[in-house]
């Protein structure tokens, strides 16, 4: 099926928490992307996006079996990783908790890519859709970065399968995913303002540690 590459900059990302999920799959509040956010918490010039270096991408790039870290963050797993962002950060350990506590916020703890099948699963029940490559979108930021989402949109499947799933995984050309953030929802346009919440997903096969490890190399 063609991608439609859908290049609008227009669109600013309000800083707001939403809510904007599939009835059976309810994602809480969403994200910036690390472009945005520094790793140490300074002030840093704005990332910004080369439009004509941005290329389309297929969701083979996202395509295996992913774990939310979510409760890596609740079970202190991450500690030292918090620890880490607040050495001469402007920002304390809870505080950067707090931030990492609403951004990661998920109930769905595993999704599976197969295909153009992707399957959520939320308290180990599975949803699952069938997605197309609906393009990308260039977002600006209120800080003045921007990021890219790469959008694709539901075909078939459940019916409580979100219409919509938005990644951003801080890679604007084919290539295989490490980690990404993901956004899920009914409404395109509304989706890409959502900057708060943004449940982040590493493999499956990989320990609590081993992504605190992965975190605290970047």
């Amino acid at each position: 099926m063609p991608c439609k590459t859908l290049k609008r900059t227009a669109i600013t990302a309000i800083s707001v928490l939403m809510t904007v999920s599939a009835p059976a799959i309810a994602q809480t509040a969403n994200h910036a992307t690390s472009s945005v956010e520094n790793h140490k918490g300074h002030a840093h010039e704005p990332v910004l996006v080369n439009e004509a270096d941005v290329q389309a991408r297929e969701l083979s790039d996202w395509e295996a079996d992913w774990q939310s870290v979510y409760p890596f963050l609740q079970d202190g797993t991450l500690d030292a990783v918090l620890a880490h962002k607040a050495e001469d950060a402007e920002r304390t350990v809870e505080e950067f908790r707090a931030y990492y506590d609403a951004g990661y916020a998920t109930d769905v703890g595993r999704i599976l890519i197969d295909g153009s099948k992707v399957t959520f699963f939320r308290d180990g029940l599975p949803v699952q859709g069938l997605y197309e490559n609906d393009g990308y979108e260039i977002l600006t930021y209120e800080s003045g970065s921007q990021g890219v989402r790469y959008i694709f949109e539901k075909s078939g499947g459940d019916a409580t399968a979100p219409q919509f799933i938005q990644f951003s995984d801080h890679i604007t050309v084919p290539a295989k995913a490490e980690h990404f953030h993901l956004y899920w929802g009914d409404d395109r346009a509304e989706l890409l303002k959502e900057v708060t919440n943004w449940p982040t997903y590493f493999p499956a096969n990989m320990t609590g540690a081993e992504i605190a490890a992965n975190m605290l190399a970047h």
